[in-house]
């Protein structure tokens, strides 16, 4: 169904004149609830009728109301005359610009993308010159990238160097703050938060306890020292899958080899797969072109990716792999499981990562992820700045 099938009516603003001023909660339910709970909370009031037609614009289309009867609010039948223009995706954009805060604009973005796929938001030239950029947008353009004609993908790179640009910003910082050295038991005189010494703090101060008060007076705070970083070359593999469902993941990815890039003492690699194998490591340098390079959907050979990753280690016991994948084996599970434990026989860490992204909520298929828990690797989920961490930990040994 197009989305002018789905759109009766244009967003309408906020009216001037109105009579009594409505129930703010009553509205609120109204919004949350649709035109099926009128009867109990009355009709929104002005200042919401704008808002209940755009959240019905996107919310309207949900098979599941059709299924339990409710009617579209505002639903009539398609006729000629001279009725309220279409609405489209670019004037939908508009109206919830103007009528929503940022957190809510971001959240219906998301849904109007990947729950109901309107793909006019990222497809559509006249919408990608007004939206503002952002992950939600991003994981879109990669996802769709291969629909679009030269003019479209033009204008849809914006949006990825945009939200490169601004993850770079945040991620690096932290990445490279990672590397400055590992804390040792040794104390330090130079007062950092993030050397802050707490176990020792507390245990020097506990003759300053006032109990009736049930507080601790800090008379001298605790800090640790840090070693610095020697040059002995270690190698991050960095092995993403390329699955649609893992765009989150290949985003952050790339950044964050971005961010490691050309660190004193660390060799990075980055490999994209699904049931075959891309080296980006050529293109680490330049996310954007690399995220470009990305082709999201397919199948998925996780063994075949370990194994590529395994050939190209130099130092077994100076390697960390990071594998980062759902875990959903398309190929041979018992090869993958081989591959992963030749890995960690030799002496390389391994770390099964079934997200890498701001969010580290991560789905996979538990059973697999058990069986390379068992083989040795590391499971779990991270944020980018929690596997330099992890990096920086080992460099450090």
């Amino acid at each position: 169904m197009t989305t002018s099938e789905q759109a009766p009516r244009r967003a309408p603003g906020p009216e001037k004149g109105s009579g009594a001023v409505p129930d703010a909660g009553l509205e609120r339910w109204r919004l949350v609830l649709g035109a099926a709970a009128e009867r109990h909370t009355g009709q929104p009031g002005p200042a919401d009728a704008g808002r209940d037609a755009a959240l019905d614009w996107l919310y309207g289309r949900d098979p599941e109301l059709t299924r339990r009867g409710v009617r579209r609010s505002g639903s009539a039948p398609r006729t000629g005359g001279d009725g309220p223009s279409v609405v489209t995706a670019v004037d939908w954009l508009d109206d919830i610009h103007r009528l929503f805060p940022k957190e809510t604009v971001e959240r219906l973005e998301r849904d109007a993308v990947e729950k109901y796929g309107i793909q006019e938001i990222v497809t559509d030239p006249a919408v990608l010159e007004r939206v503002e950029p952002s992950q939600t947008l991003l994981r879109a353009v990669l996802r769709t990238k291969h629909l679009m004609n030269p003019q479209v993908l033009r204008l849809a790179r914006r949006i990825v160097e945009s939200v490169v640009r601004q993850l770079m910003a945040r991620l690096q910082p932290e990445v490279r703050r990672a590397f400055h050295g590992t804390r040792s038991r040794r104390p330090s005189r130079v007062p950092l938060a993030r050397d802050f010494d707490f176990r020792q703090t507390v245990k020097a101060n506990l003759a300053h306890y006032q109990p009736d008060e049930r507080r601790l007076l800090i008379e001298r705070a605790h800090f640790h020292s840090r070693t610095r970083r020697h040059v002995t070359q270690w190698q991050l593999i960095l092995l993403v899958d390329q699955s649609g469902s893992m765009a989150g993941s290949v985003i952050h990815s790339a950044v964050t080899a971005a961010c490691l890039w050309g660190l004193p003492g660390l060799k990075t690699h980055l490999v994209a797969f699904d049931t075959q194998v891309v080296d980006l490591t050529s293109d680490v340098t330049d996310p954007v072109e690399l995220l470009m390079r990305v082709q999201l959907g397919g199948g998925t050979d996780i063994a075949r990716a370990v194994e590529y990753g395994a050939g190209l280690v130099e130092n077994p016991r100076r390697t960390v792999v990071a594998l980062i994948t759902d875990f959903y084996e398309g190929g041979d599970p018992y090869r993958l499981v081989r591959a992963v434990r030749g890995l960690v026989e030799q002496g390389s860490t391994v770390l099964g990562l079934a997200a890498l992204d701001e969010d580290a909520d991560p789905d996979y298929d538990r059973v697999t992820a058990g069986k390379l828990a068992a083989a040795g690797a590391h499971i779990g989920a991270m944020t980018p700045g929690r596997l330099a961490e992890f990096v920086a930990e080992r460099l450090g040994r």
